[in-house]
């Protein structure tokens, strides 16, 4: 059986509320880490979220 292209990886918060989100990521495409501007519902503002790995 053949190892899935995707993985999934944890979007954390960098305003340290500790929310996160669950994204899939191509590593063949996008080796380095993913840092996105998500909307936070717990400080309900726009903050900054970096790739951490899914334990």
């Amino acid at each position: 059986m053949a190892k899935p292209t995707t993985i999934q990886i944890k979007l954390e918060a960098t305003d340290g509320s500790g929310h996160f989100y669950v994204a899939k990521k191509n590593p063949r495409t996008k080796p380095e880490k993913m840092e996105v501007n998500k909307y936070n519902p717990k400080t309900r503002k726009h903050v900054k979220y970096v790739e951490k790995k899914i334990k």
